[in-house]
Parts: C-alpha cells; structure tokens; sequence
C-alpha cells in the first residue's frame, strides 16, 4: 500500500518574500535617483505623479534600508532557508542607461547578502520587481523601445559578475504577465494605458521576453550552476457554468498567461498567441537574432498565487471587485477584505496545471493574505490575535503538500510580505500580510517598530517540522 509522507522534501526551501520598492524607503539614497514606484503614491489606483509626494510611503516604506540586519535576524529566528528580496535598478544604474553601476547600491546589497549569510539563509533575488528607473519610462517609454534590452543586460550582468558566486536562484521580472494590465508598473511603459496601442504593449512584451532570455544565458555562460527562473502571476479561470462558451472564454483567459510561461518554457511564441496578435492588428517587429535568443529556456518557473476568477460569455455579471486580472466573482467561494477570492484548492490546480505543461521546477514564491490587522496586548506584549492569517496559510499548504504528492517538482515557498511592506495595488500599509507587524500606518504616522503576530510562531512551527506542523 503506498503511503504519502506528512512532510514536504528534503531541501524544501522555506521563506518569505519581498520588494525593494515596497520596504527599503531611503529613495533617494547614496547615489540612488527615481524609480516609477517614486511617483506611484497611490499604487495602480491612480495616475502616476511627475514628481513624489508626501503621501507616498513607499518613499520611506519600513525603512528596511537601515533596518535590515535586524529584520532579516528575525527571518531566521521564523526558520527562513531562503529570502527572496530585490535589487532596486536605480540604486545600481540611477538613471537605468549609465554605463558604469553606483558602486555605493552595489554595496547595500553586499551588506544584505552578508545578513543572509550570516544566518545561512539562501538568497533568492528578483532582478526587476516593479521598479523600472524613472528615466526609463519618460525617456524611453520603459519597455517599448527596444534599446532597453541593452540596458537590461548591463544592469543584469553588473548583478552576476557582483553577487553571482553568492546567489544562485535569480528571477527576471516580477509577474511579467502583468504588463497586460499595468503597463506602467510591469513595463515602465509612460504613456498612459488608456492612449497605449496594442502594437506598442505587445512589441514592449517582446523586448522584455527577449531581455529575460538574453539575461538567462548571460547566466547561464558566466556559471552553468546558476539557476534563473521566470515569475508570472498564477490566476486559474473557471468557467462560470458549463456552457460550453464559457469553458472557451475561461481557457482563452489562461492563454493570455501562459504564453508568457510557454515563451520562457519552450523557446518559441505558440500558435494560439500568434493568431490573437493577428487578430488585434498587431505585427511584431522579431528579429532573427530574436529568435535564437528566445531559444535560452528557463530552469524554473516561479509564480505568484492570491486567487482564482471565474469566465462568462454572460455581458449581465458585474466584474469582480480588487482583481486586476479581471474575471467575475466564483459563487462558491469567500473573498477577503480587498475582493480577493480565497481558493487554497486552486493552488493545487495552479500547480499540477504547471507542472504537466513545461515539466520545470516549480517554486511559489508569492502567495498570501492582505489584511486589517489590530496591534493589541496579550500578557504585557504587543501581538496580532492573526488566525485568519494562519488559517490561510494552513490551508494552502495542505493544498501544496498535496500537488507534491500529486508528483510535482516543488522547490520552495515564499509567503508573501513576511513583515508588513507598502501594498504595490493601493500604496496602503493598512493591507498587512506579514508576521511581523510593523508600527506604520496609511498616513505616514507611527514609530516603525516591529511586533511579531500570532502567525509568526505558527509559521516557525511548520517550518521547524517541514510542514507535519500542519496536521
């Protein structure tokens, strides 16, 4: 009789995640200059300012810049065998096109590799998270011209000579898919998405799945033991009824999102992508060296899972509230306080779907639960009673224990915002998804202390047993 075990594989890496744009704060820091995060004080809610304001709080964020020695401590007293953070562009290239790197930048995050060292904690590093140099995106229009490739591969490779022989997972770009939705936020793309053609996205998509694969062998010939891995944003699509058009619509849906996990998987565009391009009109500019780059496939593949959404072809069902993937609302499912649909069950599906279509490694390296969190006192200690968090947690969990059992290759887990950080939607800090609270709040106010949650020594707990902690 064939027995599962209770507990995750051996070398399981167990962690948390984060993005320099959303914690660091010390914006303008030795040498650094603007990012497009800078000028974003009210997340994807509103259109960017020309200059940053007062009101924007991810200028200061957690101040994790000078903080972070203490709270990657408190990383390792959670168990963390892995962080997953990311270098701010502007604090390495400024402006994004200089041609020699910020010494200074490069430094701070010698400073934080030697924390994680210190603490034997495996750095996973994403190389663009969100946080494109402003320059970029008025001068160039982000990603749409093409002379960013270059740009990208210098800044890439300035980050493998410099951390190569002390990092060994990399990840391109954070969500790539995103850029559907959020051209400036995942494109650094300046001209606003109601005014941006489909010709320009698409092309700007190319330049940056062209840079992916260029960077990953730059990698790869600097040191065949590096392992670089894509990021998309994991959303299943049911369909909302059986009818037939709505299990088309809801796999339509999914191949907006695949196609950027075949590209990076498989080397090559696939036909379904190619015909919707054709038929918006739009011709991409791919050159013959294009080709051959694209061929430079990932090692793994990581992604980001907060919810699944449901199809209809049915024009009479109001959209669902917070997702910006868009979609309507599954009926058979709570949401939390942003309209976010909780569906542990669909990460198991996110990660057998995965696995059976490119046969990579996986690694979850976003997944978790915004929340209003109430700082109180329990036996003359500041906490958060947070077991609606640990609940999700568990929850999930079980769901990914369960995909391993299902026999997929799963690398790791990092919770997303293992200490609170600026939320990249709304700029909020009010949307908590860490275990450790952070005294800051949406107007600026509070002391910037830190306090762990109830879901901190549950968290520790199951990565103390490698996840039996959940039973």
């Amino acid at each position: 009789m064939t027995t599962f075990p209770a507990t995750f594989p051996d070398g399981f890496l167990w962690g948390g995640a984060t993005a320099a744009n959303q914690f660091e704060g010390a914006y303008l820091a030795d040498g650094k200059l603007l990012s497009i995060q800078d000028v974003m004080p009210h997340g994807i809610t509103a259109p960017p300012t020309q200059e940053p304001t007062p009101d924007n709080l991810k200028l200061e964020g957690i101040d994790y810049y000078h903080r972070y020695a203490d709270d990657i401590a408190l990383f390792a007293e959670l168990g963390f065998s892995v962080f997953r953070f990311s270098i701010a562009w502007s604090r390495i290239f400024p402006r994004g096109d200089e041609e020699e790197p910020n010494e200074a930048g490069l430094a701070f995050y010698d400073r934080v590799l030697d924390e994680c060292e210190k603490h034997g904690i495996t750095p996973l590093v994403t190389i663009s998270h969100y946080e494109t140099p402003l320059h970029l995106a008025k001068t160039y229009d982000g990603w749409v011209d093409r002379r960013m490739i270059g740009f990208y591969e210098r800044y890439a490779r300035t980050l493998f000579e410099r951390y190569g022989s002390r990092v060994k997972y990399w990840l391109t770009f954070n969500e790539i898919n995103a850029v559907l939705h959020e051209p400036l936020m995942a494109g650094g793309i300046w001209t606003p998405k109601d005014e941006l053609s489909a010709q320009d996205l698409y092309q700007a998509i190319h330049h940056e799945l062209v840079a992916s694969a260029s960077v990953t062998k730059i990698a790869h010939d600097l040191d065949p033991e590096l392992k670089v891995g894509c990021m998309i944003i994991a959303t299943p699509a049911y369909p909302l009824t059986p009818d037939p058009r709505d299990v088309l619509a809801a796999k339509h849906f999914e191949e907006a999102n695949y196609a950027f996990g075949d590209v990076h998987c498989r080397g090559e565009y696939p036909g379904y992508l190619m015909r919707s391009l054709a038929e918006q009109g739009v011709e991409l500019d791919i050159t013959d060296s294009d080709r051959e780059t694209l061929k430079n496939t990932v090692d793994f593949v990581s992604f980001s899972y907060y919810m699944s959404l449901c199809q209809t072809v049915d024009p009479t069902v109001p959209a669902g509230a917070g997702n910006i993937l868009g979609g309507v609302p599954n009926p058979t499912l709570e949401s939390s306080e942003w309209g976010w649909q909780i569906d542990p069950v669909g990460l198991r599906v996110v990660l057998n779907d995965y696995w059976q279509r490119w046969g990579k490694p996986l690694f979850i390296v976003e997944n978790g639960l915004g929340a209003k969190d109430e700082l109180v006192e329990v036996d003359g200690v500041n906490t958060v009673l947070d077991d609606y968090r640990i609940d999700y947690l568990r929850e999930h969990l079980i769901q990914a224990r369960e995909a391993v059992r299902d026999g997929v290759d799963l690398l790791g887990y990092t919770w997303w915002g293992p200490i609170d950080v600026v939320s990249a939607s709304t700029a909020q800090l009010s949307k908590r998804y860490g275990f450790i609270y952070v005294d800051r709040n949406d107007d600026g106010s509070g002391s910037l202390e830190r306090y762990k949650k109830k879901s901190f020594d549950y968290y520790r707990s199951v990565i103390d047993s490698n996840g039996a902690a959940l039973d």
